[in-house]
């Protein structure tokens, strides 16, 4: 595909067999020979490798990143202790998410990595905004995602140290003899590892791991199936630059300290929609019949009324039938409310339902 840019693992999706696909200007694998249903199952039952090597990798140095940082995201990165990721956003002065991103105190430096669409905002935004910090975008460096129940064994069969990481920690560790950065998160809602490879490196890693009889590759198709289960928001279709996090369901990621003291953009429509509650709210939508219903469908109440709209919709596979997600006005997000969703013009029956469609799996 010319013009599009490639990951260090671009030669072996396509020896894997991947079928690749434009995604925010990369050359991604959407599915493999496996199949997006297989890929989705052998996640939730095993353990699959995602390619994200198209998200921003960036470095921050400086004095007191964290507290700068809390200048741009309503988060409590000044006391986050180090080895540990926290997930975050940006907020812009109407309180909407400008992008969300995992921050990890790395010691003497904190990682950032931001969502590959939006690294050409977010790291100008970054170095206007945070005096005294070097912000460093890293482009030799691949990301892999393992996930799954089975992550722990096929990660911790290379690296031991991997096991004794908990959900949200972060440490440098040797993978086959290679010094990586490894996370213990991920965007499945199972439990795995994010890891930061150098890109000459990056084929021969990725090969030990899939060498591991209880993980396959996978591509965009299931991580989208896997994440829309798990309750996970995709910036672009269920936040953006008009959406509040307390819109989103996403209060439990400011803590304590920043919702009471602000101090961040947009912080008086975030601290009033806490106090007051949203005049719209993320809900879990599940369709009645086996149709399933795509971004941009019209909710309705059962009166007719426009009460919402979705913003992610396909096949969960897990769930064995079409799940959905978006936004209702407020006094229609009580679960077993009955609606109805305008497709192809027919009023389909659905109710709303509590969000994760699947238990996420996190190792606490």
């Amino acid at each position: 595909m010319p013009g599009m840019k490639r990951t260090p693992l671009y030669d072996l999706h396509v020896e894997l067999g991947g079928k690749l696909v434009d995604f925010a200007g990369w050359e991604m694998p959407v599915q493999y020979p496996l199949g997006i249903m297989g890929e989705h199952k052998q996640c939730r039952e095993k353990a699959a490798l995602f390619d994200v090597s198209h998200m921003g990798q960036v470095i921050l140095r400086g004095k007191n990143v964290g507290e700068k940082l809390e200048a741009l995201c309503p988060q409590a990165f000044a006391t986050l202790p180090e080895g540990k990721a926290r997930y975050g956003f940006f907020t812009n002065a109407d309180g909407g998410i400008m992008d969300d991103l995992i921050v990890s105190n790395a010691g003497d430096h904190f990682f950032v990595v931001v969502n590959a669409a939006l690294r050409d905002q977010d790291i100008p935004h970054m170095r206007a905004h945070l005096d005294g910090v070097e912000v460093t975008e890293i482009f030799d460096r691949a990301l892999v995602a393992v996930q799954g129940p089975k992550a722990e064994d096929v990660v911790g069969a290379l690296c031991p140290a991997a096991r004794d990481l908990k959900f949200m920690e972060t440490t440098v560790a040797r993978i086959n003899g290679v010094e990586c950065r490894i996370s213990r998160l991920g965007y499945t809602g199972e439990d795995g590892y994010e890891i930061s490879i150098p890109e000459d490196k990056a084929i021969e890693v990725t090969r030990a791991l899939l060498a591991h009889e209880d993980c396959e590759p996978a591509g965009l198709g299931a991580r989208d199936s896997l994440r829309l289960e798990a309750g996970l928001c995709l910036y672009g279709n269920d936040i953006d630059q008009s959406t509040s996090p307390i819109e989103a369901n996403l209060a439990w990621a400011i803590q304590k300290r920043r919702k009471e003291e602000g101090g961040f953009p947009g912080a008086d429509r975030i601290q009033r929609e806490l106090a007051e509650g949203p005049a719209r709210k993320l809900v879990g939508i599940k369709p009645d019949g086996r149709a399933p219903a795509r971004q941009g469908v019209e909710v309705q109440d059962l009166q007719g009324n426009m009460i919402g709209q979705i913003t992610s919709g396909g096949f969960g596979p897990t769930v064995g039938g079409p799940v959905a997600m978006g936004y209702v006005a407020a006094g229609h997000t009580e679960p077993g409310e009955q609606v109805n969703l305008i497709i192809r013009g027919k009023a389909q029956p659905a109710r709303i339902v509590a969000l994760p469609f699947v238990k996420q799996n996190y190792k606490r």
